[in-house]
């Protein structure tokens, strides 16, 4: 019988009351509109600040898994998240099913061993244990997909020999399980310089999503000093795309911290992107 992971950021990155969040999630759903059909993506980068911040921003990315043309087939949902507490292994992966104020949402476990049965990825709680960016998250897919499980993984080793690593373990695993999968890559970008360095630092790193030249993309952020906090998540999310004939990078949305408190001198920016 799997454990459980408690919630451990409802009621500071997001409401600790069901009827708040589910209230949050549809006026932001209600709030953004896709123009480009997005209908055959594979994959999707969203977000994972407090939801008054990234919450709109991430809508757009459960947006265009909505509508994915095989969402109803789709069974599990692959969440990759960086790692900001330093704790467990380089590339760790949860045995447990995950609970939040809107339930519990269930460990897909057979793909979760065979995925941490590649060498480099182990089954680890501890990376888990207080690890923000992929339980805000959970609330959308609860909310928008009941019903359907998920694998948990948190990237503490971002490099991108890992990325290539964990997108392989991850293609393969599905493949040979037969599963119908997507996978989320969890991430903010630019983090505390003025909103005008942030949009000149994240517009390169934008453009490289949209080709998806995930080799530049990562030159680019080492050159530029670019702090965004999940690039691996992110390149874990464009590789599984590009293996499933993905061709290009959408960016759904782009804003920052300061769309909310009016501060720019100090932002984390954010974007949406899917990959089609």
């Amino acid at each position: 019988m799997n454990g459980l992971r408690e919630p451990a950021v409802a009621g500071s990155f997001y409401p600790a009351k069901s009827d708040e969040i589910i209230g949050f999630i549809e006026k932001a759903m209600g709030l953004v509109e896709i123009k480009e059909d997005v209908s055959g993506a594979k994959a999707y980068v969203a977000p994972h600040a407090g939801y008054i911040y990234s919450g709109k921003t991430a809508a757009y990315a459960y947006k265009a898994l909505s509508k994915k043309d095989d969402i109803e087939d789709i069974g599990t949902i692959v969440i990759v998240g960086p790692n900001h507490t330093g704790h467990g292994a380089p590339i760790s992966i949860s045995v447990e099913n995950w609970k939040t104020p809107l339930g519990i949402i269930e460990n897909d476990i057979e793909l979760t061993n065979e995925i941490a049965n590649a060498e480099g990825i182990a089954k680890d709680e501890t990376a888990h244990q207080y690890e923000h960016s992929i339980e805000v998250h959970l609330p959308f897919i609860q909310h928008l997909f009941p019903g359907k499980k998920a694998c948990f993984i948190c990237m503490g080793d971002q490099s991108i020999e890992a990325a290539v690593l964990l997108s392989n373990a991850i293609t393969h695993s599905a493949k040979k399980l037969k599963r119908n999968i997507t996978v989320i890559g969890s991430s903010d970008f630019n983090h505390y310089e003025p909103a005008s360095t942030a949009s000149k630092k994240d517009g390169p790193l934008f453009e490289q999503l949209e080709k998806m030249d995930y080799k530049k993309f990562y030159e680019l952020k080492e050159n530029s000093h670019e702090s965004s906090c999940g690039y691996g998540p992110i390149t874990v999310s464009l590789l599984y795309a590009k293996d499933h004939k993905a061709r290009k990078g959408v960016l759904l949305s782009n804003t920052n911290s300061g769309d909310t408190n009016r501060e720019y001198l100090s932002v984390v920016n954010y974007a949406a992107f899917t990959f089609v």
